[in-house]
């Protein structure tokens, strides 16, 4: 299985998913012209895709599905639920690529576990299983509960969402106070700190490999979210490098995983 995130942020989300027998994207938020470039420069023909899974509707998330998949004719996944919202933003896509899921489902080789993530519209993550090797993604949630990280136990490498430094959020962007409230609720976004305390349960629950993601631009950085998540574990004995491997995604192509 490679993995390679190909854009995270407030200005748009996609990852990149190949096993022996298929290829896919989580989420498709950029450009359709940036996700051309940046498959090309993975290798891979964007004719290739054959199916892309949606969180949510948010524009960072769904902002090129309606030009990409329509162009290359690929179907889209997304729960009952999404897809309430999620119509009138992709008219472009044909009825017969209008695929729902209402549980875990396989395509090709990958067996898909979506998960219901607390967030302000319907939204879900993701675990992908192709044999022994998994893989999570879980981004745009206000807080964890047991059945998110039962759903992510076994992972190998999980993008987990550190979208927010609470300080910066209060003190340092001139956000209404109400959208601020909305971050910080429980069906907003996760902050460096819920990020680093989910993470040490994984971490203890036999995961290694992580990648924070979805960092904001304006109330967060990839160093800040780094050093915050290895301060939080360093208190508990936990060290990156040797306990664990921490990685940060940005809107850059990201760094390629093998699961063999």
């Amino acid at each position: 299985m490679r993995i390679v995130n190909l854009s995270s942020g407030s200005d748009g989300n996609a990852t990149f998913i190949e096993t022996n027998h298929t290829k896919i994207l989580i989420d498709n938020g950029i450009t359709a012209s940036q996700t051309i470039e940046k498959l090309k420069i993975l290798g891979v023909n964007p004719s290739e895709i054959e199916a892309i899974l949606v969180s949510h509707e948010h524009s960072d998330h769904v902002k090129g599905i309606d030009v990409f998949a329509s162009k290359f004719d690929i179907p889209i996944f997304a729960h009952d639920d999404v897809w309430t919202g999620l119509n009138e933003k992709l008219k472009k896509i044909s009825l017969k690529n209008r695929m729902s899921f209402d549980g875990c489902f396989e395509f090709k080789d990958l067996y898909i576990s979506p998960v219901s993530l607390p967030h302000d519209v319907p939204c879900y993550g993701f675990s992908l299983q192709e044999g022994d090797k998994k893989m999570s993604i879980v981004t745009d949630l206000g807080h964890f509960n047991d059945k998110i990280l039962s759903n992510l136990m076994g992972s190998r490498i999980i993008y987990l969402e550190a979208n927010y430094d609470r300080d910066l959020l209060y003190k340092g962007t001139k956000y209404p106070l109400s959208l601020k409230r909305r971050i910080d609720g429980p069906n907003g976004h996760l902050s460096n700190i819920d990020s680093a305390d989910a993470l040490e349960r994984l971490a203890y629950g036999g995961t290694r490999q992580f990648v924070l993601s979805h960092l904001s631009k304006e109330n967060n950085s990839p160093s800040l979210a780094y050093s915050t998540t290895c301060n939080f574990l360093q208190k508990d004995g936990i060290e990156e490098g040797r306990d664990v491997k921490i990685d940060v995604a940005t809107t850059e192509i990201g760094t390629i995983f093998r699961l063999k």
